[in-house]
């Protein structure tokens, strides 16, 4: 069965090497890593192609910018019976597919926990992502309030068939919240309470990682009815 990494990258020169270096040990030699560059201005596709490595395959995100379009780009090109996110900034650890694999043999789609830590990746308070988030499970759960990490999800090829495409208002339906709920809602899903991924926190992280939401309570309720209202229509 062949696996298919999906990496959106925008001039992540600082990390990449790291995060890729994590990953190309765990794959096998039909894997692949597709890496979608919303056209970064650094040297992130300098340091991916250093590499050498053809089973790393670079396109270019010719929609608009922004990381769930870059993400929807990277998951169209994706040819993997399974199918993994992974942001440009983390470090996956060295027995993550091993154990996706595995529950792969009962589940269309996993989120695993993962360990917060610096830009150094030493571990802040030995918390990890469920420490301040909580865990759940379960499609009403996850509407009202998430507690799952894009960098953390894998999915089975057939899910595709309903997550793509992407609803098209992007702010009030980014690709984790969307593949989250239709994963929920459609198929077996299953949340791995161990930390699989270093989950590095720094001053040019896109997501709030965590923190409170600063958006207001109306914003918040049109975000999840147009998710809801989008879910549904994949039935």
């Amino acid at each position: 069965m062949k696996n298919s990494v999906c990496i959106a990258t925008y001039n992540g020169e600082r990390f990449i090497q790291e995060q890729i270096a994590s990953i190309l040990p765990q794959l096998q030699n039909d894997d692949e890593l597709i890496i979608s560059d919303d056209y970064s201005t650094d040297r992130t596709i300098e340091i991916i192609e250093s590499f050498r490595e053809d089973r790393i395959k670079i396109i270019f995100n010719k929609t608009e910018k922004g990381y769930t379009n870059n993400f929807e780009n990277a998951i169209k090109h994706a040819s993997g019976d399974f199918i993994y996110l992974s942001d440009q900034d983390d470090v996956w650890l060295p027995h993550k597919i091993e154990v996706f694999s595995h529950e792969f043999e009962h589940h269309d789609f996993l989120v695993s926990n993962a360990k917060i830590v610096n830009e150094e990746l030493e571990s802040l308070d030995s918390q990890t992502y469920f420490d301040l988030r909580g865990m759940s499970t379960g499609f009403l759960s996850d509407l009202i309030k998430t507690k799952s990490l894009g960098c953390c999800m894998a999915f089975n090829k057939k899910v595709l068939q309903r997550i793509l495409p992407f609803p098209p208002d992007k702010k009030l339906c980014p690709h984790d919240f969307w593949i989250l709920l239709i994963s929920e809602f459609y198929y077996r899903s299953k949340v791995i309470k161990e930390p699989l991924v270093l989950y590095r926190r720094h001053g040019n992280t896109t997501s709030t990682g965590g923190a409170k939401s600063s958006s207001s309570l109306s914003f918040m309720i049109k975000f999840r009815l147009y998710c809801l209202v989008h879910v549904l229509k994949r039935y």
